[in-house]
């Protein structure tokens, strides 16, 4: 009998120790740690103004950009004690330059902290409302602004929601509706470390509106950037974990329905949706463990993916930028425009690159 316990519990810990094993090279494959990179640049200048980064932008088709800038998000760099601000582009100027929005109202700006951000125009009155993800002292919630004037939004509303723990992302559908990402399964960090190490997709989408909230998708181990397609029939989501964009179809109901995935090949943060062609663009991660072991003299690099026909049989993935740090350290948004591309970063610079 002893002998039969002792070749169990053997057999049980054999057991841990592999599926130990298992998960911890299952995290390394997440983390791309073995990936090398080469180098592959545009030719591409600065934006002034942003020091700080550019963690989201999203450009109108009349060629204005938001650009959100001083993301300080947990176990990641940050360089500036200052709150975050937004600003605004003008593509269709000779000479593009970034423009700090003014914001007026009653929310409180010595704490802001914007994330993901998302533009709707309603074509009543063809009013521009901006919907802006913001982490005041590390908590979730979603401001929406209108552009009152060429350099000044005016604060609406804030909204926070049990569902919406860990907000990454956001896609706006309505004046005061929208689809937004979790990334985190819990609002705790071990908890959610905890998920991704046993390979638990258990993150979601979430659905917003002020007759309705629910969980519209699920099944994500990381919902992370989120866009919309032109069409509005389906939203792209990207599980940056899993080294896949997903795309759901809208149902009437406001759920979404999971039609397929993407491998990319990278920890892909932002979604960008050209208007013209419906490609995709992500700002990504070819090397994220330097990120959070920031060490200045081996930055994290840079990765612009594209792709195209997403919706056929065979769609078409591929790089159209990488740096290794050198030039702009952990990419996460890339934004095309008339032949030019805005490449955000989360705690660096931003780029203006042209693609002609």
């Amino acid at each position: 009998m002893a002998a039969m316990k002792k070749a169990l519990l053997a057999a049980v810990v054999a057991a841990l120790a592999a599926f130990i094993g298992h998960r911890l090279l299952k995290l390394k494959q997440m983390t791309l740690t073995s990936r090398d990179v080469t180098v592959k640049h545009l030719s591409c200048h600065y934006l002034k103004n942003i020091e700080h980064g550019a963690e989201d932008i999203t450009i109108l088709k009349d060629g204005l950009a938001f650009l959100s800038t001083g993301l300080k998000y947990p176990g990641l760099p940050s360089f500036s004690d200052e709150p975050g601000k937004l600003y605004l582009l003008d593509l269709l100027h000779p000479r593009p330059s970034p423009l700090e929005l003014q914001i007026e109202g009653k929310l409180d700006l010595s704490s802001f902290n914007p994330h993901g951000i998302s533009v709707y125009i309603n074509e009543t009155d063809e009013s521009v409302y901006l919907f802006v993800v913001n982490h005041p002292q590390h908590k979730s919630q979603v401001e929406i602004f209108r552009l009152d004037e060429e350099d000044t939004l005016v604060h609406l509303k804030t909204i926070t929601h049990p569902l919406l723990h860990s907000v990454n992302d956001i896609v706006a559908v309505g004046v005061e509706s929208f689809y937004a990402t979790n990334d985190h399964a819990f609002p705790s960090d071990v908890l959610h470390f905890l998920t991704i190490l046993l390979g638990l997709p258990w993150c979601d989408v979430v659905y917003y509106s002020p007759e309705e909230v629910k969980v519209a998708a699920s099944g994500f181990l990381s919902a992370n950037g989120i866009n919309i397609s032109p069409d509005k029939r389906y939203i792209y989501v990207s599980d940056i974990v899993d080294h896949e964009i997903d795309v759901l179809e809208r149902q009437e109901d406001k759920e979404l329905v999971y039609i397929k995935s993407v491998a990319v090949g990278s920890l892909c943060d932002n979604i960008e949706v050209d208007h013209r062609t419906g490609d995709l663009w992500m700002g990504c991660h070819p090397n994220p463990i330097k990120m959070y072991m920031f060490d200045p003299e081996d930055p994290p690099g840079s990765e612009v993916i594209q792709i195209k026909n997403i919706h056929s049989g065979q769609p078409v993935v591929s790089q159209k930028y990488v740096d290794d740090g050198h030039v702009i350290m952990a990419s996460s948004v890339a934004a095309p425009y008339e032949g030019k591309l805005l490449v955000g970063s989360v705690f660096h610079k931003a780029l203006c690159c042209d693609l002609k």
